[in-house]
């Protein structure tokens, strides 16, 4: 009940609309996306039907969701995100690890390759992170996510959020291929995310 009123406030904020059906029919998947803002893993997670959203587990930055009991609280209970380190990563700490074990629990996950938000609005490279994934569970689709405007929804150091209509465009799944160089697979994977047309810089 909480969860979907939230999903519900959550798409009345951003403007970003709820999805008829999960892209891979409620199957496990891993959902990537570009990032923009704090909003992005709670607007994709609420654009998903109720089942696909019940089993998404997000990846969401430790140093700022488990900064205090409210926000971890609010992370890993209500969003059953998994919290993911982004300095002084070890052995016993690797983001990959954490987010493999829920992947091997049956559960769907969302990653941001880019690893940081950029300035721009532009789609950054994709680190190594996603091919790591894609290669250790290669039966898994994985399923572009390309969030718009929401940057502008909530900016950066900003905690409300403003009247802007976001976007969030649910690509069609790529699969791993075995027999692609890991350069040729992530450069494939952001261009799926982009809908196969290559950014511009004006």
């Amino acid at each position: 009940m909480i969860r979907s009123l939230v999903a519900s406030v959550t798409r009345l904020i951003s403007g970003v609309g709820r999805i008829p059906y999960a892209p891979c029919g409620g199957e496990p998947a891993i959902y990537f996306a570009n990032h923009t803002s704090h909003l992005d893993f709670a607007v994709v997670w609420a654009a998903l039907p109720d089942e696909a959203r019940e089993n998404l587990s997000p990846a969401a930055a430790e140093d700022y969701w488990g900064k205090s009991a409210f926000r971890l609280k609010v992370a890993c209970g209500l969003f059953q995100a998994v919290l993911i380190p982004r300095e002084g990563i070890t052995r016993e700490n690797n983001p990959i690890e954490r987010l493999a074990e829920a992947l091997k629990a049956g559960r769907s996950i969302l990653i941001f390759p880019e690893g940081t938000r950029r300035g721009d609005g532009r789609v950054g490279e994709f680190k190594a992170g996603i091919h790591h994934l894609a290669r250790r569970f290669p039966e898994l689709p994985l399923v572009p996510v390309q969030l718009e405007n929401l940057s502008r929804v909530l900016p950066k150091g900003s905690f409300l959020p403003v009247p802007i209509i976001g976007r969030a465009c649910f690509r069609e799944p790529i699969r791993f291929d075995k027999g692609e160089s890991k350069t040729d697979f992530l450069v494939r994977a952001r261009l799926a995310l982009l809908g196969g047309v290559e950014e511009t810089v004006n």
